[in-house]
């Protein structure tokens, strides 16, 4: 049988047990929050009050904070890109009763709240340029993106275990500088948002850690491929407007470096932390060459930390269109 028949009959077999994995790590939507429940109530004579409040005390954030969060939302408005991306995967088609279907959409109706929640509250700020946010958002998604992964499972799953824990740390570090600022509704809403990309996360990594049971050395080499590429961040290709494509996303880093949301060190911490999670060298049963991937996997983070500490983030003044200075 072929590496991508093998890996259909295993997505066939992960696949029985999908209602449970739909039970345990996403919420119904009667019962999960809701972006309006972080805003002002537009129905409540207060609500005029309210904004004027989030606009005043925005003005305290500084810009660099203003740009990581408006990437971040782009990012996360991105969201048909990545389901399109998943719905394509062997062993996935659209049918009705699909499980892996039902499982992605379902995750992408609960990841759609978060660009949603984000977008109005930055309009409500007052403190960047919307039409500019649109612009790129629209760029992103008519860019797409290529996480190097195909259409293969497997290396799917190593992506999107990575990506959901990066997006948490992100949201996470968001939550705190702006609790240290007074912003105590804008930490609210980027901490929930965290809880759900934990979540996923979790799920995910559940999926690896159920292949890694029945097919260990296709899914080690599957790990090592996806390290060695190394993760492709979904907004890659950000830019701003009449810009080319990508040429927002090393500034943006930069920025979300300089303050702490996301770095080189975060990056290999979850490495290490998958590791950790997969347990991988406790995995039996592997080819020679799986063998060679766990070895290389198990040394990885610490040459990457190595790397990592001597590089230099700019401290240059990066000029966004996103932005427009508090008056």
């Amino acid at each position: 049988m072929s590496i991508k028949n093998i890996r259909k009959e295993v997505m066939l077999t992960l696949e029985k047990s999908m209602q449970s994995f739909m039970d345990t790590y996403l919420i119904p939507a009667e019962k999960i929050w809701q972006p309006t429940d972080f805003l002002p109530n537009s129905q409540k004579d207060s609500f005029i009050t309210e904004v004027e409040e989030i606009r005043e005390i925005s003005k305290e954030l500084h810009d660099d904070f203003w740009v990581v969060l408006v990437g971040d939302t782009i990012t996360e408005e991105a969201l048909p890109t990545y389901e399109s991306w998943l719905l394509d995967l062997d062993g996935i088609n659209q049918d009705p009763d699909n499980g892996w279907a039902k499982w992605i959409r379902t995750w992408t109706a609960e990841e759609n709240r978060h660009g949603d929640v984000l977008n109005k509250y930055l309009y409500l700020s007052g403190r960047v340029n919307m039409r500019e946010v649109e612009i790129s958002t629209q760029h992103l998604i008519a860019d797409g993106f290529d996480i190097g992964t195909s259409t293969d499972p497997y290396k799917n799953f190593i992506y999107t275990s990575f990506q959901e824990l990066a997006t948490y740390i992100s949201h996470n570090n968001v939550a705190k500088i702006a609790r240290k600022k007074g912003h105590k509704a804008l930490a609210k809403m980027s901490k929930i948002i965290a809880g759900d990309e934990m979540r996923h996360h979790q799920a995910y990594s559940h999926f690896v850690k159920e292949i890694f049971k029945i097919d260990p050395s296709e899914m080690m080499l599957a790990f090592q491929h996806m390290m060695k590429h190394k993760i492709i961040m979904p907004a890659l290709h950000l830019r701003e407007s009449f810009g080319a494509k990508g040429t927002a996303f090393d500034d943006f880093s930069a920025v979300a470096q300089r303050i702490g949301v996301y770095t080189g060190f975060d990056y290999v911490d979850i490495l290490k932390k998958l590791n950790t999670m997969w347990e991988i060298d406790k995995v039996t049963n592997l080819t020679s060459e799986a063998e060679k991937a766990r070895d290389y996997l198990m040394k990885l983070p610490d040459r990457m930390y190595r790397i990592t500490e001597r590089i230099v983030i700019p401290d240059t003044d990066f000029k966004f269109k996103w932005m427009i200075n508090p008056t």
